[in-house]
């Protein structure tokens, strides 16, 4: 999967944010407020292009002192909530 275009992280007021910017997301009037991690996970998405639940779970273990299967399933949740969302397809 990948991020969908237009949708770019910002920090406002010293929040982590998701916005959308650009004609194509015209239809999406949200912020989508992140964690300092989440924000570091969205990062890490973008830079992989096309990535999968396994190796975004794979870069927080490198990243973070943090078990392989808690991250696998926090990034699924993140992952879940972003595709909920439509800000990956």
């Amino acid at each position: 999967m990948k991020q969908k275009e237009g949708f770019v992280l910002r920090t406002v007021c010293g929040e982590h944010v998701i916005v959308g910017e650009g004609l194509g997301t015209i239809d999406f009037g949200k912020l989508i407020s992140l964690n300092e991690t989440a924000a570091w996970l969205w990062e890490k998405a973008g830079e992989m292009g096309d990535f999968d639940i396994d190796s975004l779970s794979a870069a927080l273990c490198e990243e973070y002192e943090v078990e392989a299967g808690k991250a696998h399933d926090d990034v699924a949740k993140m992952v879940a909530k972003w595709q909920e969302i439509g800000i990956v397809e």
